[in-house]
């Protein structure tokens, strides 16, 4: 009997043990390795593949002046969200709808549209809150070391074919519009309540003259698409621009017409090295935060322009590089005048920030356009890093309590397949910070650019990235929840949510 005993209570305390032990660990591993910031990055290739993963940047990474030192020991983890072939050829442009507001009661969802060369756009829901680890839905290690921590609540939510060629730009101005451009000269309005097409605006085919080498176009046709578009802050101008044009085109978002034409002068194309066997046209358009100057890109610099559409300054690489993206970057959100930076990524490896301010003066006879100065510059082969970059994004930390205000997150896509995650300090933008030895980099002109920004972590995707989106995710939100939330309607969130904001937007 004895014996039995002790039997018994051995198994017990066996089967009793076994479950709390798995208990103790999840949690552990859950509360004390939760991030500070989270980022949701994706990423499309030429591979087809759309590539969606979130990086947990620690607070000893953020709240350290000397990142690299400190981030030895605590590095950024990267988890795998989802990963699959989205269209039938390579993905061109991502777009994600802005983040709700704090005080509205939307649901917290951002939408995510892919367009490629297959003539189809893709729509996904994406929550704005990182997953929480439990028991339902733990972290699975995979062979090539990365983890996967599928969220429940990202969906997919159809796809969009009322283009008929190539998808070139997509764009999301508010939470209830989306707008397209694509390859057959027309810009898509559509509503994200129910996804209808509001407007479509056309654009004219540039007329034939001479066909360069190498052109791409097939035989009996020439070159022409929208190569990118821009939407005023306030919702009632848009610029264009497209293939085979050396112009940019105005266009009155109320009326649906089109309100004015631009031609790129020759001196203007000159000092921005397009030479005579160059196409001229935009890469890329963009307007600032606040409305009152916009910048177009070209294939070796790019011109800024003031709200009079007259050429204000220029922006040319040195060394001599191409430029892949542009974005604004907004020093002080909150300041009325506060400075603005234009950050452009190149050929070689670099993100350079310029200020459209500080002018230098050109010393050529060809073009009397001022330069626009180089404030700092990020990566590139002063850092080892002589990759092309693709896209990038600039993460503002200024609504995160544990990062100073002027801080960044910077995410840039390389086109070798890897993605870098960089720390930025605001001080290093507008010179207030001490400079070290070693800090500036001459390059071939001579000129000293402040090399600035300290690499956190590197994630390989094993793609050959085409395009790249980021943003700063919402507090985590209680595993409760997403049980709740399995069998929630997307759409009729959307409908509620969009229709309010609809009437804010009319009103």
């Amino acid at each position: 009997m004895g014996k039995r005993k002790i039997d018994e209570t051995v198994k017990e305390s066996q089967v009793s043990g076994k479950p709390s032990k798995v208990v103790k660990s999840t949690t552990k591993s859950s509360n004390s390795g939760s991030p500070a910031v989270t980022v949701q990055i994706v990423t499309g290739s030429y591979e087809r593949v759309l590539h969606g993963f979130t990086a947990g940047v620690p607070s000893s990474c953020l709240s350290s002046d000397e990142t690299k030192e400190s981030a030895s020991g605590d590095s950024v983890e990267f988890m795998d969200s989802f990963l699959f072939e989205a269209h039938a050829s390579a993905i061109r442009c991502l777009a994600l709808s802005p983040l709700p507001k704090k005080d509205s009661t939307e649901p917290p969802r951002v939408i995510l549209a892919s367009g490629g060369t297959d003539e189809r756009i893709n729509l996904y829901s994406l929550s704005a809150s990182p997953a929480a680890v439990n028991e339902q839905y733990p972290s699975v290690a995979t062979l090539i070391g990365n983890k996967v921590l599928e969220n429940p609540k990202n969906r997919e939510l159809g796809s969009l074919l009322h283009h008929s060629s190539s998808i070139s730009a997509l764009c999301f101005p508010s939470r209830s519009k989306f707008m397209a451009g694509a390859g057959d000269n027309t810009i898509s309005v559509t509503k994200t309540r129910d996804w209808s097409v509001v407007s479509s605006i056309k654009a004219p085919r540039p007329k034939v003259q001479g066909r360069p080498s190498g052109d791409t176009a097939p035989p009996g046709d020439a070159p022409s698409g929208v190569n990118d578009f821009a939407v005023h802050p306030s919702m009632k101008l848009m610029l264009s621009v497209g293939r085979g044009e050396k112009c940019m085109r105005l266009w009155n978002l109320v009326t649906g017409k089109k309100a004015g034409v631009l031609n790129f002068s020759r001196e203007m194309l000159q000092g921005v090295k397009e030479g005579k066997w160059s196409t001229g046209e935009g890469r890329r358009i963009l307007w600032n935060s606040k409305g009152d100057e916009f910048a177009v890109a070209f294939e070796w610099g790019a011109v800024v322009f003031g709200i009079d559409s007259t050429p204000t300054c220029r922006i040319v690489p040195g060394p001599r590089s191409k430029i892949h993206q542009m974005k604004y970057v907004a020093l002080d959100p909150s300041a009325e005048d506060g400075e603005e930076l234009l950050a452009v990524s190149t050929e070689d490896g670099r993100v350079i920030f310029f200020s459209t301010k500080k002018l230098r003066e050109s010393e050529e006879e060809e073009c009397s356009l001022p330069y626009g100065e180089a404030v700092a510059q990020l990566g590139g082969k002063p850092a080892g890093l002589p990759g092309r970059v693709k896209d990038f994004e600039i993460l503002s930390l200024r609504d995160e309590s544990v990062a100073r205000k002027d801080d960044f997150l910077v995410v840039t896509g390389n086109s070798d397949g890897i993605v870098r995650v960089w720390k930025l300090s605001g001080k290093d933008l507008t010179g207030q910070s001490k400079k070290k030895k070693g800090s500036k980099s001459k390059d071939e002109n001579s000129s000293d650019v402040r090399q600035v920004g300290a690499l956190l972590s590197t994630h390989e995707t094993n793609n050959r990235i085409t395009c790249l989106k980021a943003f700063v995710m919402l507090a985590p939100e209680d595993p409760s929840t997403l049980e709740d939330s399995e069998g929630d309607d997307i759409s009729d969130d959307e409908l509620s949510a969009e229709s309010s904001s609809e009437e804010s937007d009319a009103e």
